[in-house]
């Protein structure tokens, strides 16, 4: 690894943090700085640390006013449901192809003297009713197309079954043993299958730290407990285990992962992926018996922390945040190159709502890159169309809710 890349990817990971990415991004930015300090890096972290102090701080453009529709293609306004006056929404948000199937809370809870974790807190939509609804009984959830069905964990983690859960009555269709003990989860685009990561302990546990000089801290495991992962078919239940090891040494690239580094599906469905603290190689892909692949040809290129991925139509691939000519914006890429194709704006890409247009998380006239709403934004246009009202200030986690989309 050369320096251009390392002041690359620290540049990556500040930026991404001070626009206050999404679920579990501060877990996973922690791990990275501290395999970087082990390698003497501290200096390069500062020093892009304080370039991009100046380059964030500067005011983004026109946001674009209420009910603007993008021009140039696009979502048409019949297929957009905004919330613009509700934060978090409480009736049905949409756009496109997509929506808002749920959205959740973290809260750190101590465990003991040394010990926390995070617990999420979810409000899942009612299809019925158009509303989201609390309930509180689940660990992570995870919902399938189409809105009517999600996978869910009991609060201890790792669990050892899965529920399936319908979303009109709230209750537990049928249960799903799962061994080892699952702590994340994730539908094929399809629907039909289910792949559960494996982890030996709880992945969101942090332990407490002291500094030399007496400042506390606190940090996720140095070596991740994730053991593998089972695809399991949705109608039958079953479902084989397969294993994937991870090195005991954190600066070793099989350690190369944070606490919590959970697989998700190609979006062909053939195979499944997670991420790797890595430049030289930031994914991994297996076929579904576990055994090691090359990258399908349109997603060799994935940014792992940007949940967008590639388009439904293969044509785009969301890129990470980007920031040029002074103003809040991510790339779009060529996801057979990897190039840097287009700039849309938007701090993060979460959800493609149909070939140009995204959902992406956006900041106000204000320039606080942590007072956020969800926004649709077009490719080749500067406009937004306001889909939720901003999210607080603050730059905690408690009370800042992130939302979990599905395809419609």
């Amino acid at each position: 690894m050369n320096v251009d890349e390392l002041v690359r990817d620290a540049l990556r990971e500040q930026v991404a943090e001070l626009t206050a990415p999404g679920p579990g991004f501060a877990d996973r930015v922690l791990a990275a700085r501290r395999r970087r300090r082990m390698r003497g890096l501290a200096a390069v972290a500062a020093a892009t640390a304080a370039v991009i102090a100046v380059s964030v701080g500067v005011p983004a453009l026109d946001s674009g006013g209420e009910g603007v529709r993008p021009s140039g293609g696009g979502v048409e306004q019949s297929e957009i449901t905004a919330r613009a006056d509700q934060s978090p929404p409480r009736d049905l948000l949409a756009a496109g192809e997509v929506a808002m199937a749920a959205y959740f809370t973290t809260e750190k809870v101590r465990l003991a003297e040394d010990r926390r974790t995070s617990e999420r807190t979810y409000w899942l939509l009612d299809p019925g009713t158009g509303k989201y609804e609390k309930d509180d009984r689940w660990s992570f959830v995870a919902v399938a197309p189409g809105l009517r069905t999600a996978a869910v964990l009991e609060r201890e983690l790792p669990a050892g079954r899965i529920g399936l859960l319908d979303l009109a009555s709230g209750e537990i269709e049928r249960w799903i043993p799962v061994d080892p003990g699952a702590a994340g989860l994730a539908f094929s685009p399809d629907g039909r299958r289910l792949v559960a990561t494996t982890y030996g302990e709880n992945p969101d546990v942090q332990y407490r730290t002291e500094d030399p000089d007496g400042s506390v801290g606190w940090q996720a495991r140095e070596i991740s407990s994730r053991n593998g992962f089972q695809v399991i078919d949705v109608a039958s239940g079953t479902g084989s285990w397969a294993e994937v090891e991870t090195g005991d040494d954190p600066l070793s690239p099989a350690g190369l992962i944070n606490a919590r580094q959970d697989f998700a599906f190609s979006a062909d469905g053939r195979f499944v992926w997670a991420g790797r603290i890595s430049v030289e190689i930031p994914l991994d892909y297996f076929d579904l018996d576990g055994d090691a692949v090359a990258p399908p040809p349109r997603e060799a290129h994935r940014v792992w922390h940007v949940d967008a991925g590639l388009s439904p139509d293969g044509r785009r691939l969301a890129g990470d945040f980007a920031g040029k000519s002074r103003k809040t914006s991510s790339w779009i890429l060529d996801p057979r190159t990897g190039k840097q194709v287009a700039e849309v704006r938007g701090q993060q890409l979460l959800a493609w709502a149909d070939g140009d247009s995204l959902v992406a998380w956006d900041i106000g006239a204000d320039g606080n890159e942590f007072h956020q709403r969800l926004v649709l934004v077009t490719v080749g246009s500067d406009k937004t169309v306001p889909l939720s009202g901003f999210r607080s200030p603050k730059d905690d986690t408690k009370g800042r809710w992130e939302p979990v989309f599905a395809r419609r």
